[in-house]
This record gives structure tokens, sequence and C-alpha cells, in this order.
């Protein structure tokens, strides 16, 4: 199913403005904006770093001029099926680390946790303000052929690529000015003002102006690009392990030219392990010794706290639907897609015995890595998930083969100069003293022909997402929207 286009290739509603913009410029015309968005983002160094054989590659950020288009009364179904969900997320955190009430209900598995990556024992008893373990998050949206949207996975741990929609916006307005006048689309650049909010209100009490910093694993990260690009559009400080320092009164400090500056919030984008040696990774040169100590005092806020990502695992996302029965009493108003675990007999063997039909994918892998699609892989790729899958259930999930929708994309290796591609989406929630959901998200598009993996570090690319307020194209997609 394609999202602009319906079944005979005519425009649907929300993309006929679209689509004769497209006819009266021309195809040529068409792809010397695609080259003028290119220089764009060369021009203001949007880039990100690819991992390849033990070298950091810096890549231009890949960008499709063609936009997707989301009518606005769908995405308002979805802002609140998201804000939803990550409510019944945060409270399931923070009963997991605490009172653990929906195990003792027998909702929810206790061995999920013996064996879970990102379970920090070391976070019991602690109680963040609002209640609030994930207060960015970034949650994977996919629309099947039928037209539901599902969401794909939860991202509670340092989520990355707002920083690319942010930019993606940049660059769309540059090039195609003219449908900005045409189209009323849903702005994003209030999120950056949004997060300083929401950081903001973490602080610890009686800190009225409080000194928020980002902390990164520095340069040679992948993310480094974002981690700069929030810092300055915050007006805070960018900083790195060996710029913060805990001292004998349990509070973190900033060395500064001046001396030193007490910090009141973190927003750090390294991974739990690497926080505190003094109490995760011994040997971790990126965080600050002392951190977990001045958490737990309550002397400084940490967004995402560390243990969030106990939710970001995969087996456990096959809980979220009844994790939002439980501390909401409601339904879930967008679906999981249905989920196979690995770790039950009766589920394994269906997965074992339709491995060829299935996405198979571990627990706690991000950017693809791991995933076998079933119809794709070769039989001795399929013995060896097999394998896999038997020397550790625990560690593995399986999902049908989603129709994932397309959208149209200007490509060189088509046969016509536009075709639809295979796409996701990733809007960004913020929670805290209140909530925020963006308007779309980061769109992310798999360039190659039937290809359905999006990520930029395997050959994806992205799309600018708007969210499109126009009566033309309410009912747009009639039923189809989140349940």
């Amino acid at each position: 199913m394609d999202e602009l286009l319906d079944d005979e290739g005519r425009p649907r509603d929300v993309a006929a403005a679209l689509y004769r913009f497209f006819d009266e410029i021309g195809v040529d015309e068409l792809r010397e904006r695609q080259r003028s968005c290119d220089l764009e983002i060369l021009t203001m160094g949007i880039s990100f770093t690819v991992y390849s054989d033990g070298q950091n590659i810096d890549r231009s950020w890949p960008f499709d001029v063609v936009p997707r288009m989301i009518p606005g009364d769908e995405w308002e179904r979805v802002e609140r099926g998201l804000i939803q969900r990550l409510r019944a997320i945060n409270q399931f955190i923070d009963d997991i680390y605490n009172e653990q009430r929906i195990i003792e209900a027998g909702v929810f598995p206790a061995e999920l946790l013996d064996d879970s990556t990102n379970f920090r024992p070391e976070c019991r008893g602690v109680r963040p303000k609002y209640g609030v373990w994930a207060h960015i998050s970034g949650s994977d949206l996919v629309r099947g052929g039928d037209g539901t949207l599902y969401v794909l996975e939860d991202n509670l741990r340092v989520p990355s690529g707002v920083s690319y929609m942010l930019e993606n916006r940049v660059v769309s307005k540059r090039v195609l000015p003219e449908l900005f006048e045409t189209y009323d689309v849903r702005p994003v650049d209030a999120y950056t003002d949004e997060l300083n909010r929401i950081l903001s209100s973490l602080a610890p009490e009686g800190r009225p102006d409080p000194t928020i910093v980002v902390l990164t694993p520095g340069v040679f990260n992948s993310a480094y690009f974002e981690h700069s690009f929030l810092a300055q559009r915050m007006g805070a400080e960018l900083v790195e392990g060996a710029d913060l320092v805990v001292g004998d009164d349990d509070c973190v400090y900033m060395t500064t030219i001046d001396g030193r500056a007490r910090v009141d919030v973190i927003y750090r984008r390294l991974d739990d392990l690497f926080l505190d040696p003094e109490v995760f990774r011994e040997d971790s040169m990126l965080g600050v010794r002392g951190l977990m100590r001045a958490w737990k005092a309550g002397n400084v806020a940490i967004a995402n706290a560390p243990g969030a990502g106990m939710a970001d695992d995969k087996v456990v996302y096959a809980w979220v639907p009844d994790i939002i029965r439980f501390y909401l009493d409601e339904e879930p108003l967008i679906a999981n897609v249905p989920t196979y675990r690995c770790m039950y007999d009766d589920e394994r063997d269906h997965v074992l015995a339709h491995l060829d039909e299935l996405v198979l994918k571990p627990a706690n892998e991000s950017g693809g890595y791991g995933i076998v699609i079933g119809d794709r892989a070769t039989p001795e790729e399929l013995e060896e998930a097999a394998q896999a899958v038997r020397a550790d259930p625990r560690n593995w999930v399986a999902q049908p083969i989603l129709e994932l929708s397309t959208a149209p994309t200007l490509v060189d290796d088509g046969d016509e100069p536009i075709e639809g591609r295979h796409l996701d989406l990733r809007p960004f929630i913020l929670s805290g003293r209140h909530s925020y959901v963006t308007a779309g998200g980061l769109t992310r598009v798999a360039l190659g022909k039937g290809s359905l993996v999006v990520n930029s570090s395997q050959g994806g690319g992205s799309k600018d997402t708007w969210i499109v307020d126009d009566s033309a194209t309410a009912g747009m997609w009639g039923d189809w929207s989140a349940p």
C-alpha cells in the first residue's frame, strides 16, 4: 500500500497538490531541487557516522526531496496513543524498581528480569521526579498493508534522530517553498523549547534557574552531531565525563574557566554501563565517578534515568498492551505488531517451524543489527538463526513479515524517476511534568528497491514528515488508522 498514491496510481487527496506541483516543474527541476537539498546538507554539516572496519566514517545525511504526508486528524489519534503508551511504560518502570505490583499480580513474569540486559538492580528504591524514567523516547511506527499503524518498537535508552527531523524541515522549506504556501504543515521547531522545559522541570527543588548539560561520549560517537545540535539549540553546555565531578556534598559540578559550577540536570547520551565507574563498568572513561550517588541523593536529575532501558527490551515490548491495561485500565490506542516470545515452548516451536515466514529479532540490539528476515535469508542463515534461538530463547522474538507501506521517492535506479519505497516513522515523545509529541517525526526510508532496511547505517535515507491540516484530507484513510 502506498501512502500517497491509490491502487490506480492516482494521488490521494493529501497528495493532490504535491503531484500537481511536480507535474508543473518536471522531473529535471525536481532532480535539481534534490541536488540543492544535498548541497544544503553538505553546507550545514549535517552528518552521521558509520562504523566500518574499525574506522569512523562521516557521511552526509541521506535525504529524499519528496515529503511524506499524514493528515492531521489521523495524527491526533496517534498522539493520544503515544502519550498513553509512555504513561504506562513509565509507571511500569517505576513499579519494577519499587513495589513490583505487576509481578505480584501475575501480569508480568519475574524471570524476565533475571536475564534482562538492561535491568539495573542498582536503581531499586529510586523515585525519580514525577515518577518518570524515560523522559525522551522514540517509538518506531509502521503501517501495514491494510493501513493499520503499529508500534514496531520503543526506544527508551538514548533515542536518536530528532536533530535530523528538525534539519529535514529546514532543508525542505528552502527547496520547496511553494508547497509550504499551499499546505498547512504543522511546525516541528518547538521541540528544543519543549525539551528544555521538560529538563528544567526535573531540577532539584530550590534550583529555580537550573544548569542543564548534555553529556556526550565524544566526537567519535555516531550521534555526536545531534548531541552538539541539541546543546546549542537549548543553550546548554555540551560536556564529556571529564568535564564533570561529584563533590563531597554529592552534588555534580562542571569545570569552567571561572571555576566549578553546579549542574542540576544531565541529558545523558551514553549508555548506563558507562555512566559511573564507581557503580557500573570500572574501566569506563566516559562517565562520572559518583554520579549515581548524586542522582540517588536527589541532587541531580538524569534524563533518561539509569535503568529506563529495561523496558527497551524487545521481549518486554510484547507485554506493553498488558502493561497499559494493568496501569491505566484502558485498551491500547495503537497496536503492537503480533509478537512470538521464544522463551515459551509453544511459541518457540511455532517460530522454528515458520522461520522463513517471520522476522527474527534479538531482544536488545538496535540499528537493525542481528535481524533475520525469513523470506530473504538463505537456508544456511535460517539454520544458524534456529541454532541461536535454541541456545538462548530468552533473547529472541519473532514477528510476521509485514507488508510495509511505501511512499513515492526520487530514485536513480528505478524504472521510473519516482517509485515507492518502504518506510517507517519515529516520532519523539517527551514525558515529565507535561507530555509532548512531535508533529510527525523522523521518517526513515529504505532507498533500495524492495528493501525493508531503513536504518541510515545500513543504506537507508530520510524524508521530511508533514502533518497536514486541511479539510480536503479529512478521512483520507477511512478506517485505516490506529485502532
